[in-house]
């Protein structure tokens, strides 16, 4: 079985999500995401601002937190499982095996927040801008807590697999030689996301670290919320 299968099944999961052919889901969508990266980037402020952190912090919000950044990667995910066989030959397999769980990560975010979306479009008016109350009540309301969970645990053993794998000097080398294959097969995109992770890890000394405080705080928020605390995202 090709080891691209698992990225064949969260393609496909993705296609299926319902705001491909609803704009104004898509419109929701986005604003409920929106509101969800200023919320993570406020929480996590002093984590985000340290230097050696910074890149880190953009791999998260731009790649694993969903949002239109996605959707174009979708495409070329497509074109890549086309020609799997040779994907494989150029991308290090322990490398495929991360970039899967980052994949995963940026599908299952984005299911949950359409599912946010969703539940806002039917408690309010579309043009209602998005505000911590509202959120805090849509967010009881569609009871993701588990599923929430399930997205910190995949964090932290993305983090495990980060510098278990992505810091070998070998593995590292053998993806920057792949580069020109890569752009000639045009899988530029698909690389440049696995890529990121490797730039993200250079100034740290582990990623399983940082991320374990990342979801320290993201649990507290999730237990704050259905424990029905008035202000849940302020820690």
């Amino acid at each position: 079985m090709s080891k691209l299968a698992e990225l064949d099944q969260l393609l496909e999961q993705y296609k299926q999500l319902n705001y491909h052919s609803d704009p104004i889901l898509k419109q929701r969508l986005n604003e409920a995401q929106a509101w969800l990266k200023n919320r993570i980037q406020d929480t996590h402020h002093l984590l985000f601002n340290e230097p050696k952190h910074q890149l880190m912090a953009q791999y998260f919000i731009n790649r694993l937190y969903g949002g239109a950044e996605f959707d174009d990667l979708a495409v070329q995910i497509e074109r890549l499982l086309k020609y799997a066989h040779k994907a494989e030959k150029i991308i290090p397999e322990n490398a495929i095996k991360t970039g899967l769980k980052s994949v995963g990560l940026a599908v299952l975010a984005m299911q949950l927040d359409e599912q946010v979306a969703k539940q806002l479009l039917k408690d309010y008016p579309v043009d209602q801008p998005i505000d911590d109350e509202m959120m805090r009540l849509t967010l009881i309301k569609v009871d993701q807590a588990e599923a929430r969970q399930q997205q910190l645990n995949m964090l932290d053993d993305l983090g495990t697999s980060l510098d278990k794998y992505m810091r070998s000097f070998i593995m590292h080398t053998a993806f920057k030689m792949c580069k020109g294959t890569a752009s000639k097969y045009k899988f530029e995109l698909m690389y440049d996301f696995i890529g990121e992770g490797f730039l993200a890890m250079k100034p740290m000394k582990s990623a399983a670290n940082f991320i374990a405080r990342f979801t320290e705080k993201e649990r507290l928020i999730i237990e704050n919320v259905h424990s029905l605390k008035a202000h849940p995202f302020k820690l």
